[in-house]
């Protein structure tokens, strides 16, 4: 995969996340994150991880939510506040919001869905 496909790839997982289309956002980052070595791949990984735990939640399947979103923030609390041009550490804080009442067995209904900014430009290049 050439690094323009990489970045389109990336991109479109990034609009989709923000969008709210989170099974989306998925599947564009995995074929990213199956082109990528270590320590980006874990990167990658902790935000698919993210976005599928968002698209459980929709589907109503809290514990996988939970699941999900415990194992993307163990791998994102790997990485700086700003990772690949992007803000990270907001999406950390409010991941480890959610999982507040989803770890007492509530549902967190009233919580907003995070997005990620992008911090510095009009594009992201992936780390080759």
């Amino acid at each position: 995969m050439d690094a323009q496909t990489k970045d389109r790839l990336f991109q479109e997982g990034l609009d989709a996340f923000n969008s709210g289309h989170f099974y989306e956002a998925h599947e564009h980052w995995e074929e990213v994150w199956l082109k990528t070595p270590n320590p980006d791949k874990t990167f990658l990984q902790g935000l698919i991880q993210v976005a599928a735990a968002f698209h459980h939640y929709s589907r109503a399947n809290n514990l996988g939510c939970h699941n999900l979103l415990h194992a993307g923030l163990l791998k994102l609390e790997c990485f700086p506040e700003e990772h690949w041009a992007l803000s990270i550490e907001p999406l950390r804080a409010s991941v480890r919001m959610w999982l507040v009442p989803l770890r007492a067995g509530k549902n967190p209904h009233k919580m907003e869905i995070p997005r990620i900014a992008v911090h510095g430009g009009p594009g992201i290049s992936v780390p080759k």
